[in-house]
């Protein structure tokens, strides 16, 4: 028995060539393996329903819609170069579909290579796995979300697109031994620290791309004890990881003035461990109102901290206890 059909794929091919145009001139789909992913991966498939946000909460968009109108709308949504929030219950977003230029972006940092084991931290909806998938087979590609729900959703939605990957409902926190060893480690999810069984699980030189406070910091990985990395220059918003190694991730952001410069805010989520908003605003200040791409991470033995230029140099704060 075939897979079924799909009533919207013809206008969603069209729509899915208006966005690979718009991610094209943001620059990030150089490479032709990843141009052909997002070309050919049905976006729309992955989110049969979403919400978007209003005035009186949020409303709920589906592909079964009675209403032509609200269902040629979905679709639009559906290949919007946006973030998609998935899941909301009580008011609270517990599960967004990442923007997809960011998705290219973060993929093109991922720089894997054929042949790669990766790991997907947070198995949303699925459509970043499937990219994966695309590109290296889905024999290579793990993805994991600590509710059994969204991994039974994620599954459904990689089946219907033809993809199957090993979907597994775990904690995040914790990787995927049983999958071991990854040559590439993706979050989708914001992190306070970096998660020590993430480098276990690694191949020596593999690398691990993840949100931490606005931001995105890719590490080079030593050993299963160590590794180190800068931040991209692009700003990045996630929802947190829940499990054993979550914490709060929401940086302390003023609300006016030049602290409501946006890296401030990334700074001010890097140190809150360790200075105030006025120390951590001081330092901004003086130091030129540095961007993104100044700042890393060092993971060594039982120690990470995050710092301005150089590991070693004057400016470095702890992280949390991962």
């Amino acid at each position: 028995m075939g897979e079924p059909r799909d009533e919207f794929a013809e206008a969603g091919a069209r729509e899915r060539r208006a966005l690979v145009r718009e991610i094209e001139a943001d620059g990030v789909l150089s490479d032709p393996a990843w141009h052909a992913a997002f070309a050919e991966v049905p976006r729309h498939l992955f989110v049969p329903y979403y919400y978007v946000s209003g005035t009186g909460g949020y409303e709920r968009l589906w592909s079964g819609d009675p209403d032509p109108v609200r269902r040629a709308r979905w679709l639009r949504g559906a290949y919007a170069d946006t973030a998609i929030a998935t899941r909301v219950r009580d008011g609270e977003l517990l599960s967004s579909a990442s923007q997809p230029s960011l998705m290219a972006l973060m993929l093109r940092a991922l720089d894997v290579r054929d042949g790669d084991d990766v790991l997907e931290i947070g198995a949303g909806t699925g459509y970043h796995a499937a990219l994966l998938c695309h590109r290296l087979g889905e024999e290579h590609v793990t993805t994991i979300d600590l509710e059994e729900e969204i991994a039974e959703s994620a599954r459904t939605h990689l089946a219907a697109a033809g993809y199957r990957p090993a979907v597994l409902a775990a904690d995040g926190a914790r990787g995927c031994p049983e999958r071991a060893p990854y040559d590439r480690i993706v979050a989708t999810c914001a992190v306070p620290a970096v998660p020590y069984p993430w480098l276990a699980q690694c191949r020596p030189g593999a690398l691990v791309l993840a949100p931490l406070s606005t931001g995105l910091v890719l590490l080079r990985v030593r050993d299963g004890t160590h590794a180190e990395g800068r931040f991209l220059e692009t700003s990045a918003y996630f929802v947190a990881l829940r499990g054993v190694a979550a914490h709060a991730s929401e940086s302390r952001g003023p609300r006016h003035g030049p602290a409501g410069d946006e890296r401030f805010r990334f700074l001010n989520g890097l140190v809150t461990e360790t200075l105030d908003r006025r120390e951590a605003l001081s330092l901004w200040l003086r130091e030129g109102r540095p961007d993104r791409e100044r700042f890393g991470v060092t993971v060594s033995g039982d120690r990470q901290w995050a710092w301005l230029d150089e590991p070693g140099g004057p400016y470095a704060w702890p992280l949390p206890v991962a």
